[in-house]
């Protein structure tokens, strides 16, 4: 399963790196990406939206979905 959250605040790559790094702690999460660019982050697995959600704003930034 493929879930995309828009993920705000990110300013380089770094933040990139930290969004991504939040994500994969989360379990049930194969693989994530992040883009600055357009605000988005994608995962791929079967970990629930609100706990994604709870990692990426423990990490300093906003998440919806």
């Amino acid at each position: 399963m493929s879930t995309t959250l828009t993920v705000t605040g990110m300013t380089c790559e770094h933040c990139e790196g930290r969004v991504v790094d939040a994500l994969e702690s989360v379990s049930g999460v194969a693989s994530a990406t992040a883009d600055r660019e357009t605000d988005a982050a994608t995962v791929e697995g079967d970990a629930d939206v609100e706990s994604l959600v709870a990692a990426v704003e423990d990490a300093g930034y906003d998440a919806s979905n």
